[in-house]
């Protein structure tokens, strides 16, 4: 049996109950994954196995004030261990993208780390092109009190 590519909607939140080891980097969370479906801006796309999710790629589309077109920006690529190397992540990642497509979306985003080399030859292969400006990103962890206290 193939593996089946499918995006999940809201309702769907049982399919989230079988996950192979390593697929999300955390334990689920019901609540945010019924959330995170309800919520029409975001997109859960996901790879099955035999009934059980053993990749997916979160991601959201959005609007901006000073843009004509909306924007995708992919979230986090995950698959598990067990399934790497079998062209999960670049299914899913076609994927998304022609939904990106089919919102009308002008570009689709991703970041990553530069040691993750797998991720970036994704990237690369489905047609991402490297920003050409190093990039630096910043955490807030909003739950350790008012920023620069």
């Amino acid at each position: 049996m193939p593996i089946e590519i499918r995006f999940l909607q809201p309702g769907d939140e049982a399919q989230l109950e079988h996950l192979a080891a390593d697929v999300f980097d955390d334990p689920l969370v019901p609540a945010a994954a019924a959330a995170f479906l309800g919520d029409a801006r975001h997109h859960l796309a996901v790879a099955v196995d035999q009934g059980q999710v053993v990749g997916f790629v979160s991601a959201v589309h959005y609007l901006h004030p000073d843009k004509p077109r909306p924007e995708f920006w992919i979230n986090e690529v995950g698959v598990a261990p067990s399934h790497q190397a079998r062209g999960i992540g670049k299914a899913l990642l076609h994927a998304v993208l022609e939904r990106a497509r089919g919102l009308g979306c002008a570009e689709a985003w991703v970041l990553t780390e530069r040691g993750n080399v797998p991720a970036q030859r994704l990237y690369q292969a489905l047609g991402g092109e490297e920003a050409p400006d190093e990039i630096v990103m910043f955490n807030f962890r909003l739950d350790a009190g008012p920023a620069g206290a």
